[in-house]
């Protein structure tokens, strides 16, 4: 069970009484979007609907009608200075409390959402694969990092999924359409394979290869000879990763960079 998914299931289990509450109608700017929800009993909260005054405004009221044993409302909230934000836009937001049949409604939806999450596939598990998988674990990602040495699996999130294979180009051929390929082995004979078959894909989001425009170079080379590529496909590959408009080669730093990259690509 995903991390998201366990901290659910565990609020569910904590709070015998709890509200629903989403975003049913958002118009203009808005601090979240149309069907994000959080869940509120009386002493925490799970998720959000945009933070500030919009969110306090219906934890207050959410567990005001936990208190009364109100079943349902909607607040209808401009989001000017009359709650204190300039947001501009106008926000609707159904509030409910969960009873047994919302609350298992409630689950198929995370467990939809959750099988909904795009796929990270990072090759490597050294301190770059590490640092990328420490920032992609807080994202709404499904993160899977492979390698081909069981000792380099070990440290990593709940969050994060690992696979131990001694053929990670399978892993390529078997990942979802719009997938990111991240390639940063601790072998750049390896790191060429994979790319070469991650290229394959028509359909990543993303396939981007840790290194230097010198080992760029060296893979286009190779690519073109001998593994029967094409420019084409060549031209789909981000490398170095992350960009060179910093430079910093920290694991952290690389990360925060790439992390930024691949969503941006994720999101197209």
């Amino acid at each position: 069970m995903s991390a998201p998914l366990a901290a659910l299931r565990a609020f569910l289990a904590a709070a015998p009484r709890l509200a629903i509450v989403e975003i049913r109608e958002a118009l203009g700017s808005t601090p979240r979007e149309t069907d994000a929800w959080m869940l509120v009993s009386p002493n925490a909260i799970l998720g959000t609907i945009g933070g500030g005054q919009l969110e306090f405004l219906a934890i207050e009221r959410a567990r005001a009608m936990i208190e009364a044993d109100i079943a349902g409302d909607r607040l209808d909230v401009p989001l000017g200075p009359e709650i204190g934000q300039c947001c501009g836009g106008r926000v609707k937001i159904d509030i409910a409390l969960a009873d047994a049949a919302s609350r298992a409604a409630l689950w198929r939806r995370a467990e939809a959402e959750e099988a909904r999450r795009p796929h990270v596939l990072l090759f490597g598990g050294g301190h770059v694969g590490h640092a990328m998988a420490a920032a992609f674990a807080l994202l709404p990602l499904r993160v899977i990092v492979v390698e081909t040495r069981a000792e380099a699996l070990a440290g990593f999130a709940p969050a994060v999924e690992t696979r131990l294979t001694a053929v990670p180009e399978d892993m390529v051929r078997a990942a979802p359409a719009g997938s990111a390929v991240v390639v940063l082995t601790h072998d750049h004979a390896l790191d060429f394979l994979i790319v070469a078959e991650a290229l394959k894909r028509d359909d990543a989001a993303y396939v981007g290869m840790i290194g230097s425009k010198t080992k760029k170079a060296t893979f286009r080379s190779w690519y073109l000879r001998t593994a029967g590529g094409t420019e084409a496909a060549f031209a789909r590959l981000v490398s170095p990763i992350g960009g060179d408009a910093v430079k910093d080669k920290r694991p952290a730093v690389i990360a925060a960079l790439a992390a930024a990259e691949i969503v941006t690509a994720l999101a197209r």
